[in-house]
């Protein structure tokens, strides 16, 4: 029988101290959440793989490391309300419950959304509810938000999300330009965000993050 505990504690020693993330909150969350609840059955065994997980056409569960600097360079307050968008089958969002005051993860494909609420419910999250509806729209109706987290490549992140952060949130998004991406996290302003390199990562673009393409006759 897999000891996931202790699977766990090797993930947060062999992936997550190593990449300097020291904050207790983040530490704490990722040794709590189990994350092979949060992944399809066959892919239990795999679930504390140093990479990114396919969890759906052109969709990863981001590496434990990836997701343990976002929110290391994000830094969420214990009373911030976070918005978590392509939470997938919920594992972000179930981690980001135990640092946040309430998360709100956002999920279009229906089955997988309905999994994620199943699973949150299970490991007692419950400050944390997934909206079903396109990735791009946020969840207007439970913002405006402290923080926003996309849980996937982006090549820009489109105003009808940032319009859902508040004065002064943070934002963060794996931009990528081919196969290489930087972590960014944004400083809203006003109508404006200011963007700054966090770090190093990599992860498929998620639909309705493309830039717009301009075709020449």
């Amino acid at each position: 029988m897999t000891d996931f505990a202790e699977r766990r504690r090797m993930m947060v020693d062999t992936q997550i101290r190593p990449s300097d993330v020291t904050k207790f909150p983040i530490i704490e969350a990722m040794l709590a959440v189990p994350r092979e609840a949060f992944v399809a059955a066959a892919q239990r065994e795999a679930a504390y793989a140093d990479g990114n997980l396919d969890i759906g056409p052109g969709r990863v569960l981001l590496e434990p490391r990836t997701l343990a600097k976002i929110l290391d360079a994000i830094d969420v307050q214990p009373d911030e309300l976070v918005l978590d968008v392509a939470c997938g089958l919920g594992y972000s969002t179930a981690v980001i419950a135990r640092v946040a005051q309430m998360v709100i993860g956002v999920e279009e494909d229906e089955s997988m959304a309905s999994e994620a609420q199943d699973q949150l419910s299970a490991v007692g999250a419950d400050n944390a509810i997934v909206h079903t509806g396109p990735l791009d729209a946020g969840a207007a109706e439970h913002g405006p938000y402290d923080v926003m987290i996309v849980e996937g490549g982006v090549e820009t992140v489109p105003e009808a999300l940032l319009d859902q952060l508040k004065d002064g949130g943070r934002v963060a998004a794996i931009f990528m330009s081919g196969a290489l991406g930087e972590v960014k996290v944004g400083y809203k302003s006003g109508d404006l965000i200011s963007w700054r390199l966090a770090f190093n990562a990599g992860a498929p673009v998620l639909p309705g993050f493309e830039s717009a393409q301009e075709f020449a006759l």
